[in-house]
């Protein structure tokens, strides 16, 4: 599973680079967004990168439909922004906090000094851009090799990757974390409300899942894995 999931980093972007964090911290400008609020929007000049210090942000796409697919949800302790403000051209996605949330805002100029200063941050920039690149090299292909069940189950254990740290957890139950809704999940596995929502439910009859509200707990995440590598 892990080898599957190489993707997630569940640490906080800053671990073992401490110093380095309050010099980053003391640079840049701290904001408080409430939800829903646009930290960016796709199509602006690429003026900043972020790190959230506590929240929940999506990043998305606009499509000529007005479709709103979801690239990547970036959690407390991530950075966000860093592709194109280091290379300057316009946002080719957006970003959105879901819950109320804290970011730290650093301009171009000063993340080039910054990244100069510090090689060891800058080794980290490019290990996590690398990483993201080939997540979404993954989601491509996966749009054209699996089914939405498949992707689904995915992205239900990739929700809950942090709790797997610990191999006991596997057994279940486990709850996922952030409570997304139908329409969400659809837009980060490729699909509509009512084909997830058909999902959800089998998974649920299977006895895969428990799903009360917006909280889904994942009871057997073993066959669940099963599920996500057929």
């Amino acid at each position: 599973m892990e080898q599957g999931y190489w993707h997630l980093g569940v640490e906080d972007f800053f671990t073992g680079l401490e110093q380095e964090k309050r010099t980053f911290l003391a640079r840049s400008r701290r904001k408080a967004l409430p939800k829903f609020a646009a930290v960016f929007d796709q199509g602006e000049p690429s003026r900043s990168c972020y790190y959230l210090e506590k929240g929940l942000v999506r990043i998305y796409g606009v499509s000529s439909q007005g479709k709103e697919p979801i690239f990547f949800m970036r959690r407390a302790g991530e950075m966000f922004g860093l592709a194109e403000v280091l290379e300057s051209p316009l946002r080719r996605a957006g970003a959105q906090t879901l819950t109320a949330s804290v970011l730290h805002e650093m301009d171009r100029r000063e993340l080039e000094l910054f990244l100069d200063e510090n090689p060891r941050v800058a080794r980290k920039v490019i290990c996590i851009l690398g990483r993201r690149l080939r997540y979404l090299s993954d989601q491509v292909g996966g749009l054209i090799a699996n089914d939405v069940g498949t992707r689904l189950a995915k992205l239900l254990l990739c929700l809950c990757a942090e709790s797997f740290a610990n191999p006991a957890s596997r057994q279940g139950p486990v709850d996922v974390p952030l409570k997304l809704t139908q329409e969400q999940m659809a837009a980060m596995v490729g699909s509509c409300q009512q084909t997830v929502c058909q999902f959800l439910k089998k998974f649920q009859d299977e006895g895969l899942i428990q799903v009360e509200m917006k909280q889904i707990t994942l009871l057997d995440p073993t066959s669940l894995i099963s599920r996500a590598e057929e």
